[in-house]
């Protein structure tokens, strides 16, 4: 049963310390062998990632690429009603991250002196995509949708093949729907590794975006500075902060709906009210029965669930900035109240009508998201993750001249007398 603790300060910081305790450094043996796999396909190319895809899939297809073709033949059966229900939920994905594109600007001035910035898609990216018993449909959308609206220029798709030698259906669905350019039945490190170098098939990406295992997330790791990486994510986290007007029957679902992820998700409810506490691990007892994941669930709650009975609703905001969960729903009289409060979260979700899941699939918010308390510092995928920059300046010789001695000032205080030089011999032309 999940716990119920009065929660003072020093307890609520001890239990975010044991949080992130749970979320500790690859295992050394890990990360050597996922450097192996990596220095197998960097030198070695496809024959490399073959053997590793029949090692760990248990078959490895003639081609790893599958062309539209097959992807329409093999998306056929797909259920009509599921692929509409994808359909609008891309449509709202693609209407939010639209209005996050930025655009190239040049900045004149009277005096003839130019500058700007140069706004423009990655050049290739690469988007991994798990398969098998965790295979999500929806985060094909989420991971896609922006780096088509950033215009990259091509976007590959990797997923396993699994044991079958088939691709899940409803993945390759998703992937049309999304606009991803090309796809290759490859997965595990051997796949980053092969977006990362390239091989004699797989084209060498700028970026790998996408959840996966252990394995993935090490050789992500080891690739960050060859490659550019979303993120490095850890457990799924929900907290929810409630008052009495809360339903515990919401409170309960909302809780499990991320407890099922894994068994090292972390689930948590704050509220000021001990009677709704209670209600809640009463609901997650009786609701938890009729859930296909139960065991999951019930181990993840166990281990790193919590319902914590705080003071008033500012500690449980205060416990909200602390933790800076992935997930943090706001089940409030009045939940708007507390935008500008909530300074640490990857997603909000407010108001008893907004559970975690409508963000998971359908709202338009990207569900990427920092964890392991590292909202404190980055932010959800979006369009700003596929784009790149560049600034450019124009000066005129008048313009220059005017500048002149302050910049030869600045460098000869640095030192850099070659800096100084460059400025002075325009002086004397």
């Amino acid at each position: 049963m999940i716990r119920i603790a009065k929660g003072d300060r020093a307890y609520c910081e001890a239990f975010i310390q044991s949080l992130k305790a749970r979320v500790s450094e690859n295992d050394r043996s890990v990360e050597d062998k996922v450097a192996e796999i990596l220095k197998d396909v960097r030198d070695n190319g496809d024959e490399a990632v073959r053997r590793y895809t029949m090692k760990f899939d248990g078959w490895a297809p003639e081609k790893a690429e599958i062309t539209k073709e097959e992807i329409d033949a093999l998306t056929a059966d797909c259920d009509p009603a599921f692929i509409a229900s994808m359909e609008r939920a891309a449509e709202n994905i693609r209407a939010f991250h639209a209005r996050q594109k930025q655009q190239s600007r040049i900045d004149p001035s009277p005096t003839g002196v130019l500058m700007g910035q140069r706004v423009r898609g990655l050049h290739r990216v690469g988007v991994y995509v798990p398969g098998g018993t965790a295979a999500y449909p929806s985060s094909v959308l989420m991971n896609v949708i922006p780096a088509k609206i950033a215009e990259v220029g091509e976007i590959v798709m990797v997923t396993p093949p699994g044991r079958t030698g088939k691709p899940d259906k409803n993945i390759l669905a998703a992937a049309r729907i999304a606009g991803v350019d090309r796809v290759f039945l490859i997965g595990g490190a051997q796949a980053v590794a092969a977006l990362a170098y390239g091989t004699e098939t797989v084209p060498k990406v700028d970026k790998v975006v996408g959840p996966g295992n252990i394995f993935v997330a090490t050789a992500k790791k080891l690739l960050y500075g060859t490659i550019d990486i979303d993120m490095i994510a850890g457990p799924s986290e929900i907290l929810v902060i409630a008052d009495k007007t809360a339903k515990p029957e919401f409170l309960a679902a909302d809780l499990m709906s991320q407890a099922e992820h894994d068994r090292m998700a972390s689930a948590i409810l704050i509220t000021p009210e001990e009677d709704l506490a209670k209600a809640t691990a009463a609901e997650i007892e009786r609701q938890m029965q009729t859930l296909s994941r139960k065991d999951i669930i019930k181990e993840s709650i166990e281990n790193f669930g919590a319902i914590i009975v705080c003071e008033n609703m500012a500690e449980a905001v205060d416990f909200a900035n602390e933790l800076a969960p992935e997930h943090l729903e706001v089940c409030c009289e009045n939940p708007l109240e507390y935008i500008g409060k909530l300074d640490n979260a990857g997603s909000v979700f407010l108001g008893n009508y907004s559970p975690e899941p409508l963000g998971d699939y359908f709202a338009g918010p990207n569900h990427v998201l920092p964890t392991s308390g590292t909202a404190r510092f980055f932010s959800p995928l979006s369009v700003d993750d596929f784009i790149k920059k560049s600034s450019f300046i124009y000066y005129t010789e008048a313009e220059l001249l005017k500048a002149a001695d302050d910049i030869i000032r600045i460098a000869e205080t640095e030192e850099l007398t070659a800096h100084a030089n460059s400025i002075a011999v325009r002086k004397k032309k």
